[in-house]
């Protein structure tokens, strides 16, 4: 499994990926794979292919199929700057429990912590991903909040937990 950095040739098995994850764990993600269906695919080939080094997707592949996932942006406010943030986590089911997520992170936060001025990452998790939230604890994320009812699908709601990583 190789874990790099998404380049626009990406686009397209990134597109089939998010659609993966947004069907498979409607419950884990604010957006929707109905929303998914109408991105332009144009725009996040444009998205994945910014040249700008404070947002990426970090992704593992096995040939040239997406199997994992995380994305990072940094805010772009003059007083918000200092914070950035995690969306987008996933794993295929198949290759869960093989510490891909956790390489995923790892390579995500090594890059941010580069990031001149950056001095906190953000991330929100459902509170149904018990798997999730001991990952980003054990990564150093710290709790500071949780939205109830933060999501609904339907007729369910979920809460949303909100965690903290403040960088040295």
């Amino acid at each position: 499994m190789q874990v790099r950095f998404l380049t626009p040739n990406d686009s397209d098995e990134y597109w089939r990926f998010r659609l993966e994850m947004l069907e498979g764990e409607p419950n884990a993600f604010s957006s929707s794979a109905e929303e998914h269906h109408s991105l332009d695919r144009n725009e996040l080939h444009r998205r994945i292919g910014s040249v700008d080094a404070e947002q990426f997707i970090v992704g593992a592949f096995e040939g040239t199929r997406l199997f994992g996932a995380a994305g990072f942006h940094r805010d772009k406010g003059l007083k918000t700057r200092h914070k950035g943030r995690i969306w987008g986590v996933y794993v295929s089911p198949e290759k869960r429990g093989r510490g891909l997520a956790r390489k995923i992170l790892e390579t995500l936060l090594r890059r941010a912590s580069t990031i001149s001025g950056l001095e906190q990452i953000l991330l929100s998790v459902a509170a149904t991903q018990t798997p999730a939230l001991r990952l980003y604890q054990s990564l150093g994320f710290e709790p500071w909040g949780c939205e109830p009812r933060g999501l609904r699908n339907g007729d369910q709601y979920i809460d949303e937990h909100y965690m903290i990583l403040r960088l040295k």
